[in-house]
């Protein structure tokens, strides 16, 4: 029996010699020391030997078990420091190589835009309102002089979604429901900065979704001198300290007197060019003097106050003070014309 263990020694060390991978040292683990390896055959027939060679016997036996695991162990632990080391490889980074550049992103021209204008009427004392894009029939029209069979109303082709609710055409809306809550106090002092929507064909200078800030002071003694003030003062901050401002007379059911406002040509400075269609003007906004029936339906005495309001469009501002010719382009999310955004 010691002969036979010596020969399976011999042959388990020569196989765990060749062996080449972690899972062909399992098996042989496996083959010589698993519950049906020879080396337990070989110890479960120790019952026949004499008393005296039985220690003889086991002690040989577990000489051949501790080289066998001696051996298995040494290889195992190879393996793994192997398998670690090829990992870590793989995982490992190259401080070396230059890093992937992550996109930078930049806020939206019309967002920027609106930013610098809330910006500009802060700073003089206004505050920024906000009233809801779905409005009542009321809000939109009735209350801005524009009752039910008001011709003006065609000037505004709307999305009605029943006959008293409706997308609002302007921000206006929101200048009434102000009025409202300041219930005859004064003085009222507003922006209205936010989307409107018309039935219109888009085109390069048309939307059926545009963005819209109108403006609004009720006070005692408001004059259209406040009116052309302010807009001066605006314009000069948006577009250079050299711009002009002429008021026009126009029309609008809301105001009294009512005038659109065209500034210098940002392209040309008013000498004349293709953009200003050798004018030297551009047509900016509308405004004009808040009419008595609108005061007066809002709760405001037209004999003891009086007030000015303006509208501009923030997508006209950005295409006059970024050169853009095409209103579409702002909301066609087309990151090459987006970028050149990123450092303005």
């Amino acid at each position: 029996m010691k002969e036979r263990l010596e020969a399976l020694k011999e042959e388990a060390l020569r196989e765990l010699s060749q062996v080449e991978s972690s899972q062909q040292l399992n098996d042989l683990r496996v083959k010589y020391l698993g519950k049906k390896g020879p080396l337990t055959e070989i110890l479960r027939g120790m019952g026949a030997l004499s008393a005296e060679e039985r220690p003889v016997i086991g002690q040989v036996a577990n000489e051949v078990r501790s080289a066998i695991e001696e051996v298995i162990e040494a290889k195992q632990a190879d393996y793994q420091r192997k398998e670690t080391e090829e990992r870590l490889r793989g995982e490992t980074i190259d401080v070396t190589l230059p890093g992937r550049p992550s996109p930078q992103g930049a806020v939206h021209p019309l967002s920027k835009v609106i930013q610098e204008i809330e910006d500009i009427f802060v700073g003089m004392g206004y505050t920024v309102e906000e009233g809801p894009e779905v409005e009542q029939d009321y809000y939109n029209f009735e209350a801005l002089n524009l009752p039910k069979d008001h011709p003006a109303r065609d000037m505004q082709d709307s999305f009605y979604i029943t006959d008293e609710i409706l997308m609002r055409t302007h921000t206006s809306p929101v200048q009434v429901r102000t009025m409202q809550r300041m219930k005859g106090e004064v003085p009222v002092k507003i922006i209205c900065p936010g989307k409107v929507y018309r039935r219109d064909d888009d085109d390069a200078t048309h939307s059926h979704l545009f963005t819209q800030i109108e403006g609004l002071v009720i006070d005692r003694s408001i004059r259209m001198s406040d009116l052309k003030g302010t807009l001066l003062q605006f314009v000069q901050e948006m577009f250079g300290k050299e711009t002009e401002i002429r008021l026009r007379p126009s029309f609008f059911p809301f105001t009294e007197p009512s005038a659109e406002v065209d500034v210098t040509c940002v392209m040309c400075g008013g000498s004349g060019c293709r953009v200003c269609k050798q004018t030297g003007w551009l047509e900016i906004l509308g405004s004009g003097m808040v009419h008595p029936r609108v005061l007066e339906m809002a709760g405001y005495d037209p004999e003891e106050y009086s007030g000015f309001a303006f509208g501009m469009g923030v997508e006209r501002i950005a295409m006059l003070k970024y050169g853009v010719d095409d209103i579409r382009h702002f909301y066609t999310n087309d990151l090459r014309f987006l970028k050149q955004f990123v450092h303005i």
